[in-house]
């Protein structure tokens, strides 16, 4: 039984992201990503907890133009993951 509840709160918040992006930006295409661009980023060390990391793109790290889990970014303070927001949180 706690398997499929864990199962159940990945899909959870893998639709809350999916709903998230879908309002501010797809952060699986390059097309939408550009250095200057405020986004919110998981790090590897995140991806588990789903814990996202606000900030300004500073580099494209991801070579195609589509990734099905974020286009990889540098920020401009050095970090790197995959974007999954553009433009921030909602207000």
């Amino acid at each position: 039984m706690t398997g499929s509840l864990n199962g159940g709160s990945s899909l959870t918040r893998r639709l809350l992201q999916e709903k998230s992006m879908s309002r501010t930006g797809d952060g699986r295409s390059r097309d939408h990503i550009r250095p200057g661009v405020q986004v919110r980023i998981v790090q590897k060390k995140d991806q588990r907890s789903g814990r996202l990391t606000e900030g300004t793109v500073r580099e494209i790290l991801t070579g195609s133009s589509f990734h099905p889990h974020g286009i990889k970014v540098r920020l401009t303070d050095g970090t790197v993951g995959r974007v999954q927001e553009i433009g921030g949180p909602e207000r």
